[in-house]
């Protein structure tokens, strides 16, 4: 494997549904270079073929979003703990998102960090890749002497003065 290329920017304090669509269109661009590649690579077929490589992009985005709720694909909404009323008072938005998970609370002074990969560069086991990253995650807390560590049965990492680096 090659070494890849990953592009930071750290976009800064950014309203959810913005956030969220700037990744949707580096997606998008990444999903047209691989198919502009593909249509190409059919193209050549008939001379000798070369290894064609889509020129996608890899980045890394942290941004601090406003207080929001997203509701992922396996999420219930009776997980909410607040009604809308109380959710609306205290200027929290909310969105469904397609992304994985339940609900998730993103807010003022925390940093997200979202990944946009392509994995076919890497490897395609979504699960390896998860917990790589998990383990990137919790071992950076670490350096900054902040215990973190995997909660059973569940994606992510988890600080807690309970977990013991498991």
């Amino acid at each position: 494997m090659n070494k890849q290329i990953v592009y930071f920017k750290d976009l800064g304090r950014m309203d959810y549904k913005s956030a969220w669509d700037y990744q949707e269109a580096l997606l998008q661009e990444n999903i047209k270079l691989k198919q502009e590649q593909r249509s190409e690579s059919i193209v050549h077929s008939q001379q000798p073929t070369e290894h064609y490589e889509a020129a996608t992009k890899h980045y890394l985005l942290f941004v601090e979003h406003p207080p929001v709720y997203t509701l992922g694909k396996s999420g219930k909404a009776e997980h909410i703990l607040i009604s809308d009323e109380q959710r609306q008072q205290r200027g929290i938005e909310f969105y469904n998102t397609n992304r994985g998970g339940d609900i998730t609370f993103h807010g003022p002074e925390q940093i997200v960090g979202y990944p946009i990969l392509d994995l076919e560069k890497f490897y395609t086991d979504i699960g390896r890749y998860l917990r790589e990253l998990e383990e990137v995650i919790i071992l950076t807390l670490a350096e900054y002497g902040i215990p973190a560590g995997r909660s059973a049965g569940e994606t992510g990492v988890w600080i807690d003065p309970l977990i013991k680096g498991k």
